[in-house]
C-alpha cells in the first residue's frame, strides 16, 4: 500500500534545487477519488490484498532520472475490521525494508491506515476501480527528521493489475514519483481465493 523510501540524499537535493521554484510548483490535482465510482472493475481493498500479491517499481526524482528500483512482497491479513500489510522491500542496490500498515474500514468509502514511521494517521479514500491514499512519512536525513508528504494513487485494472502512482513532496513542492504494479500470483486463482477468504 505504500511507495517505497527514496534514498535520503536524493531528497535533500532534489528539496535544495527545488526551493527556488517553489512558486511554479505550487499546483494540485484537481483529480478526485469520487471521479472513478462507475469505474470496472471495483477495487475491493481487503479482497484483493488478502494473501500474498507481489508488486515491481521504480522511484524517479522531479526531473524524471530513474533513482530506484525494487521489488515488493506484501501479505495481507483482514479480520473484518482491520487490514494488515506486511510489505517486504528488495531495493535494486541490495537495501531491504519492511513496513506493517495497520488500515481500519470507517465505511465503504473510508479507510485510516497506520504504520511506525508514519506521522499521525494516512486517510484513503475507494471509489469505483480507484484509491488514494495520503499520508505523511517521517524520514532521517543528515541527523534530522524530515516529513515528507505522500499522494499515493492506485487503479484497478483487468487481469487483476493494479497500477500505483505516487507523488513525494515537501511543502507542496514536488520530489519526485514512484510508480509500482501489483498483481495476485497466479492471479484470477489467486484473487478468486482471496474474495474467499474475505467473505469468511
Amino acid at each position: 500500500m505504500r511507495v517505497p523510501i527514496p534514498n535520503p540524499r536524493h531528497i535533500l537535493k532534489a528539496f535544495a534545487g527545488l526551493m527556488a521554484l517553489s512558486l511554479l510548483l505550487t499546483g494540485c490535482s484537481s483529480m478526485k477519488p469520487e471521479d472513478f465510482e462507475n469505474k470496472e472493475p471495483r477495487l475491493v481493498l481487503e479482497e484483493y490484498f488478502l494473501g500474498e500479491t507481489r508488486a515491481w517499481g521504480i522511484f524517479e526524482d522531479r526531473f524524471g532520472n530513474l533513482r530506484r528500483e525494487f521489488t515488493v512482497d506484501v501479505e495481507g491479513s483482514w479480520d473484518g475490521d482491520t487490514l494488515v500489510l506486511d510489505e517486504r522491500f528488495h531495493y535494486a542496490d541490495g537495501e531491504k525494508d519492511r513496513r506493517v500498515w495497520r488500515l481500519e474500514k470507517i465505511d465503504d468509502h473510508r479507510w485510516e491506515g497506520t504504520a511506525d514511521d508514519v506521522q499521525g494517521t494516512g486517510v484513503a479514500e475507494v471509489y469505483g476501480n480507484a484509491l488514494n491514499l495520503r499520508y505523511t512519512l517521517a524520514l532521517e536525513i543528515g541527523g534530522r527528521i524530515w516529513n515528507v508528504d505522500f499522494d499515493d494513487w492506485m487503479f484497478l485494472m483487468d487481469d487483476g493489475v493494479i497500477i500505483n502512482r505516487a507523488r513525494v513532496s515537501k511543502l507542496g513542492i514536488e520530489l519526485g514519483q514512484a510508480t509500482i504494479f501489483f498483481k495476485k500470483p497466479d492471479d484470477s486463482e489467486g484473487l478468486e481465493e482471496s474474495r474467499r477468504k474475505a467473505a469468511e
